[in-house]
């Protein structure tokens, strides 16, 4: 069954074995502090932060949500044992026989059981954590969700858009050019109008995958969560906006985007694993109205040095994407995809093929920076063969040694869409420079050379197999060496 909120999952991971609940923790780095020496490695367990210091004892936080496989499937209502070539192979399938699921308008739900307007307003009453000892303030919303409405089409989109606390009723927005949010944003100014918005602070994690990733412009998240859940959010109306908001959020603010007001934001430890875009004028959001639930938790999504909780979720769904996307493209042969996480899932991204003509390496290369999954904030492209697995590093690295021919292999394209994020997007007289430049590595054998190419001294994929059934003491049920044998037997004698 698919998880209904964020308080469901909890109870689900905690099952499972992966949380960790911690009690007493202040936010002014001790909090931020914690989750980043959680996301050193990947797969530890997410983080639930009780009692916090200076806030009632029922409000709470969680953190490192969405750094471990197992909690990504279970967000995605998939099995929780697969592997990384698994999950990208199945959620690719998935997406092929999606339909969307327009969410279910209801009257009531959790999210309205507290309020406050106008002058009552304060955000300050929720855990908003100083994170990263350079960061230039509180940031309430990392794991958030932003949505708004567009003003030509009614179309509702649901971006995850970092959202810094300025004061009890103003809160800052940083939302980067070409996002379908700023999109929006932009049209109502266009008017001479403030943008209204609603924030959701603590949601069903599904929503914050969704609102990390490219979703297609004009699609609906809620419709797609739906499709993925196999059946419909149930959504409300916010009271002031009338934005609909999921019933079971946490917590949400109403309020406006205003075209003639702003206010330093920044800087903040950002997905690269730098704070590169630094202290700027950002529009900010007039909060009019909060809305929670009894006991709100807080979702946080820690930015830092890649992999963390902000971009781990991203390397299996946008390979599954960009290898759906290149299909579409009419570009065959493709078997296996991975956007790297040391690239925060987008730097860096590994294709796998089985060559079936000269240059057909080349093309998917360049499609692989052109198609939507690929085109922001893609720097590296690697195409390797068929018998090379893109989730693991070494081989990849292997064959980027073994079968690139810098001189001939090593296409360069320029001025592609990027962010200021990038720690390589100068700002210049002109302002931030939103380009970057891409290299494209053919690291597959020359398609000329298949037949005599020197064969690979390793043990075949099938000897392999008869091995470890003849041998079963010296292996684990997934294939792999068990560590503690010390004297095992032929099976069969």
């Amino acid at each position: 069954m698919p998880v209904q909120d964020l308080r469901e999952w909890i109870g689900r991971i905690e099952e499972m074995g992966e949380l960790t609940r911690i009690e007493g923790a202040d936010p002014n780095l001790e909090i931020g502090g914690l989750t980043d020496l959680y996301q050193w490695d990947m797969e530890n367990p997410a983080l639930l932060f009780e009692k916090i210091k200076g806030h009632p004892e029922s409000y709470r936080l969680i953190s490192n949500v969405l750094t471990s496989l197992p909690r990504i499937c279970l967000s995605l209502d998939l099995p929780t044992h697969l592997t990384r070539q698994e999950f990208v192979r199945t959620w690719r399938d998935r997406l092929k026989e999606f339909s969307p699921i327009a969410p279910r308008q209801v009257e009531d739900g959790p999210v309205l059981d507290n309020r406050q307007v106008d002058a009552e307003v304060d955000v300050t009453q929720f855990p908003a954590p100083f994170w990263h000892s350079e960061d230039g303030g509180n940031f309430l919303g990392t794991g958030n969700i932003v949505i708004m409405r567009d003003p030509e089409t009614g179309w509702v989109n649901a971006g995850t858009y970092r959202v810094q606390v300025h004061d009890s009723k103003t809160l800052g927005i940083m939302i980067s050019p070409g996002k379908h949010g700023r999109l929006i944003r932009e049209k109502y100014w266009a008017k001479g109008e403030a943008c209204p918005v609603a924030v959701s602070f603590g949601q069903d994690p599904l929503l914050l995958l969704l609102g990390g990733l490219e979703v297609d412009y004009g699609e609906d998240e809620f419709a797609v969560a739906g499709g993925i859940r196999n059946e419909a959010l149930d959504v409300v109306a916010a009271p002031l906006t009338g934005l609909p908001v999921p019933a079971t959020s946490e917590i949400v603010i109403e309020g406006e985007i205003p075209p003639d007001q702003f206010h330093q934001e920044g800087p903040f430890g950002e997905w690269t694993g730098y704070y590169a875009s630094g202290e700027r004028d950002m529009p900010i959001i007039n909060v009019k109205s909060i809305n929670w639930r009894n006991d709100p938790i807080v979702m946080g999504c820690l930015p830092g040095k890649p992999p963390n909780d902000n971009t781990y979720f991203r390397s299996p769904l946008r390979a599954a994407m960009l290898w759906n996307e290149l299909e579409r493209a009419g570009v065959p042969g493709i078997v296996g995809a991975w956007s790297h996480e040391a690239g925060g899932g987008r730097f860096l991204n590994v294709i796998s093929i089985k060559q079936m003509y000269p240059g057909h390496a080349k093309q998917v290369g360049h499609a692989t920076t052109a198609v939507h999954a690929g085109a922001y904030a893609n720097r590296f492209v690697i195409v390797v063969d068929d018998d090379i697995d893109p989730t693991d590093t070494n081989e990849v690295l292997w064959a980027l040694c073994t079968r690139t021919e810098v001189t001939d292999d090593v296409d360069i394209v320029k001025r592609m869409w990027s962010t200021s994020l990038d720690p390589m997007a100068y700002a210049g007289d002109e302002g931030p420079r939103y380009y970057n430049n891409r290299m494209i590595i053919d690291a597959c054998r020359p398609y000329e050379r298949l037949a005599t190419f020197p064969p690979v001294a390793r043990a075949t994929q099938e000897h392999a197999a008869e091995l470890r059934e003849r041998w079963p003491d010296l292996f684990t049920a997934d294939g792999k060496v068990r560590k503690d044998v010390r004297r095992a037997s032929r099976n069969g004698g």
